[in-house]
């Protein structure tokens, strides 16, 4: 026993040492990675600056300081590759621009200079990561043989990292970047709507663009170049759940203009009780200088949708289908109306779905369906390619199986004084779609977070419809409801169905939900 003992007990401590030489080189290769510095190089007529960091996860950063930074999700590994642009050969760009024998070139140059450069920095961070796990294995056992072994952990441990790196990089990632810094310049940095319906072929083109806008705005810092607007696509605006807060029509006028919007489409809960008073709060609507296609929100009365009504250049959907701009759209108001505690309406998802699925009928295959909750929304699944929803404020998008896309969005108005309810405030948030002009189909779609109360940032995230002629496929037949099966095309014969109450009296509502306490 007493062997046994001994020898567990030599495991026991030369695991520990092991362990312990392994966390001192792996702490002293991050430091090499660290202080490794920053390698400079000449890409086309940018001189750039690239460093290589250990991150929680795997990002390429381009920081194009004062104008903002690009983020893309490129790699899986822990390591975080930033360029930053340090400088503009304003000869060179204008050469290239001018040129266009060396515009065509310059995709190629381009990609090559990068890959010299990334090639460059790899080497001096391996370098400079073993180094590190050599010198702090030395400094702290002072065993030549054990720093040794440190350095051998140290690079077996960055060559997995470059594996893993390489097997999951995406090429993909580079049409999607997260775009965060000054609104009005994002557009022209990030591309037009013909560019990113394409794939990483034709994103080598793009880089062109990207270099000649970047060359141009630093060259005339006060004069930002306008959005490239695309003539093949119809650019549409979501904006939902302003809730009375005006900083919501100074966002959406900006967003309209930069993106040059054909129109706007808000799905619901442009107010927040409901009253009279509140009527001329949608005054701004008819100042857009667009058409703005509204669907009644849970916090708005008939009273409210009559307000927007009257605006001359808005549309109001209630059970009824609009071509807009090109597109065919169908919008159904919300049944409820929750400000008014007096009446219990029955907000159970089935049945908000079920109610969806009643007016089924009335469609006839919608290029896009706006409604408020997208509870709603799910009945409309398999009937449209595009449904379009709010009330969470929260954004989220969602394929159905069907192949129907519903994008659920967040609070155009920071979710109006409930803001000050939370320890973070709500983020004002809008999208931009762009839609095929010929197919009116999705192609791709941004979308705008700015900070919230007290907050003074801007977010751009870019997504690629993976594809946009997919086939929608209707849903079943026979649909589930509370009370059984009912067909998919007829109404519940069960007592007065939830939206009929809401016709007949626009001041009936259940006792509030959790969810509608946050909606």
């Amino acid at each position: 026993m007493k062997f046994v003992d001994r020898l567990n007990a030599v495991i026991r401590s030369r695991s520990s040492r092991v362990l312990g030489v392994l966390l001192v080189a792996a702490t002293g290769a991050w430091l090499g990675i660290f202080f490794s510095g920053t390698v400079t190089a000449e890409v086309g007529p940018v001189e750039t600056g690239m460093s290589l960091r250990p991150a929680w996860r795997g990002e390429t950063v381009v920081d194009a300081s004062p104008l903002g930074m690009l983020t893309f999700r490129t790699h899986d590994a822990p390591l975080r590759l930033r360029i930053t642009l340090e400088n503009i050969d304003q000869d060179r760009a204008k050469a290239l621009i001018e040129d266009p024998r060396l515009a065509d070139r310059l995709p190629g140059l381009i990609e090559s200079d990068l890959l010299d450069g990334v090639r460059a920095l790899v080497i001096r961070s391996l370098l400079c990561s073993g180094a590190g796990a050599l010198v702090a294995v030395l400094l702290v056992y002072r065993r030549p043989k054990t720093a040794l072994l440190g350095l051998v952990a140290a690079s077996v441990a960055l060559a997995g990292t470059g594996v893993l790196a390489a097997l999951t990089f995406r090429p993909s990632s580079l049409v999607e970047p997260r775009y965060s810094g000054l609104i009005a310049a994002a557009p022209s940095l990030v591309g037009s709507a013909e560019s990113i319906v394409t794939r990483f072929e034709s994103y080598r083109a793009q880089l062109t663009k990207l270099v000649t806008n970047v060359s141009k705005l630093y060259d005339t810092v006060s004069t930002l170049p306008l959005y490239d607007a695309d003539p093949r696509s119809i650019r549409v605006l979501h904006v939902s759940d302003i809730h009375l807060n005006p900083i919501a029509w100074n966002v959406i006028r900006s967003l309209k203009d930069q993106f040059a919007a054909d129109l706007v489409i808000d799905t619901g809960d442009i107010s927040d009780h409901g009253t009279k008073a509140e009527n001329k709060f949608v005054d701004e609507i008819r100042r857009l200088g667009v058409p703005y296609v509204y669907v009644r929100g849970n916090h708005d009365s008939m009273e409210t949708q009559k307000a927007v009504e009257k605006q001359k250049n808005a549309i109001v959907l209630d059970d009824k289908t609009r071509t807009v701009a090109g597109l065919s759209i169908y919008g159904l108001g919300d049944p409820r109306f929750t400000p008014d505690k007096s009446v219990a309406v029955d907000s159970d998802p089935d049945t908000l779905e079920q109610f969806g699925r009643s007016h089924l009928p009335h469609l006839s295959r919608p290029d896009l369906v706006a409604v408020h909750d997208p509870e709603i929304g799910r009945g409309f699944s398999g009937a449209t390619p595009m449904i379009l929803a709010g009330h969470t404020h929260e954004r989220s998008t969602t394929l159905l199986p069907t192949g129907t896309r519903m994008l659920v969005q967040g609070s155009t108005g920071g979710a109006g004084l409930r803001a000050l309810e939370h320890a973070q405030p709500t983020p004002v948030q809008a999208s931009v779609l762009y839609f095929d002009k010929q197919t009116k189909r999705l192609r791709a779609w941004d979308d705008i977070t700015l900070g919230g109360l007290g907050e003074q940032s801007v977010y751009i995230q870019r997504h690629v419809e993976p594809d946009p002629g997919r086939m929608i496929s209707p849903e079943p037949t026979n649909a589930p409801t509370p009370s059984g099966t009912i067909n998919g095309t007829t109404t519940p014969a069960a007592g007065p169905p939830l939206w009929h109450q809401r016709q007949s009296s626009p001041m009936l509502q259940r006792s509030p939900t959790e969810g509608d306490r946050e909606s």
